[in-house]
């Protein structure tokens, strides 16, 4: 067994209208000046206003930061650390999606640290205690909230920078499934299939632990089962409930064992071909979960017999890389790079920066040119021979 060593950083508050609480624990910190950061999405559907009355009626002075995209850039996280100088605040609060969860950790590091966030770009990097942050999801996706990673891409290369240290881990975490009802349905379909990539890949990477692995199944059991009803009926505090916990488990598992394949071919997707990060991770999995399989049938069965008890081991990788084509097409996501209009001749300068993805060292089987370009070759259709009859080159 894994040998781990695990450490929970973060306190979490979970349920319905606890979004309203942010004032009463902002205080525990007794801040003169909060930063607030959160996207212009979020100040829209009214999410930013009732955290910041929250606050203020606490007497507490608050600033927000708003100048920042869906894949926070270098030049936007340096945006939001002019903004800190001039507030000087004693805490941060990120409300939103991963990517205003990521983007005030990384104004948090640069703020307290100097630099840039280049130079935290890796573990461990902080040159200085950080100021506390409590993070707020109103997505069901990244499991920012979990992690002391913040996933930043630089303004010019369009690279994503992973920046972690556990001092950048928030110190509360605020879960309010009401929150995520005011996502527009195609929010709520690539944040869950993110989500779920996170549950799967984190059960079969390298760094996987008794630990890590119990965050994955349960992460994809909740997941697998709430994300169809969230779908069907945005409304279902139950389901909506289900799924912003399954991505918060899957987020704790991604802190205690990281990703792998997926994450490694989708992100030069999302930097060259500007697909969105759930749509690039969703269409990669099912040529990632075939050629996983053949060494990890036993961990697919596992999380699989979350949906289904009786599948076997023989059964599992096949059933797991059809479900996960089937809630594609639920979602009316593309199913396929040939979908998103990536030709086959632009696959090899998308191969060599998957190679350079730190995730991809975790991938149970190891990667190179040849199985990450089987792998892009695989997703430009997701159709697949029988696995009994194929091996990792020819997927």
């Amino acid at each position: 067994m894994q040998p781990f060593d695990t450490h929970n950083r973060t306190r979490i508050i979970f349920g319905e209208g606890k979004v309203d609480c942010l004032g009463k624990v902002a205080s525990d910190f007794r801040p003169v000046s909060v930063l607030v950061v959160s996207d212009r999405g979020i100040r829209e559907a009214g999410h930013h206003d009732r955290a910041v009355r929250a606050l203020e009626k606490e007497g507490i002075k608050v600033r927000c930061f708003h100048e920042f995209s869906e894949n926070p850039t270098s030049a936007m996280v340096d945006a939001g650390v002019q903004v800190a100088a001039e507030v000087k605040p004693d805490l941060l609060v990120g409300i939103g999606g991963g990517s205003s969860m990521d983007c005030c950790k990384a104004i948090n590091f640069v703020y307290c640290c100097g630099g840039s966030i280049h130079d935290y770009h890796g573990t461990g990097k902080a040159t200085s205690d950080l100021l506390p942050m409590i993070a707020i999801p109103t997505t069901a996706g990244t499991g920012s909230e979990a992690q002391s990673y913040a996933l930043i891409s630089d303004a010019e290369t369009h690279i994503k920078m992973a920046c972690g240290d556990a001092r950048a881990a928030a110190k509360v975490a605020i879960l309010d499934p009401q929150l995520t009802i005011t996502q527009p349905e195609l929010v709520t379909a690539l944040t869950g299939i993110d989500a779920i990539s996170h549950s799967i890949e984190t059960h079969v990477s390298t760094r996987r632990n008794a630990v890590s692995t119990t965050y994955s199944r349960r992460a994809f059991g909740m997941l697998a089962n709430s994300f169809e009803r969230v779908l069907n009926e945005p409304e279902d505090i139950e389901a909506r409930s289900m799924m912003q916990l399954g991505a918060y488990y899957a987020g704790l598992a991604i802190e205690n064992s990281m990703l792998g394949a997926a994450h490694a071919t989708a992100n030069p997707m999302t930097a060259r071909h500007n697909i969105t990060h759930g749509q690039a991770v969703g269409v990669m999995l099912p040529a990632v979960v075939n050629m996983n399989g053949q060494q990890c049938s036993r961990e697919y069965a596992e999380l699989i017999r979350e949906i289904d008890p009786s599948t076997a081991e023989e059964e599992a990788t096949e059933r797991l890389r059809t479900q996960i084509l089937c809630w594609l097409e639920k979602a009316d996501l593309a199913t396929s790079i040939h979908a998103l209009k990536i030709t086959p001749d632009s696959l090899q300068p998308l191969v060599a920066e998957a190679l350079q993805q730190w995730t991809g060292n975790f991938n149970p089987l190891p990667l190179d040119e040849e199985n990450v370009q089987a792998l892009y070759c695989a997703a430009i259709s997701n159709t697949f021979p029988d696995l009994t009859k194929t091996n990792v080159r020819s997927i």
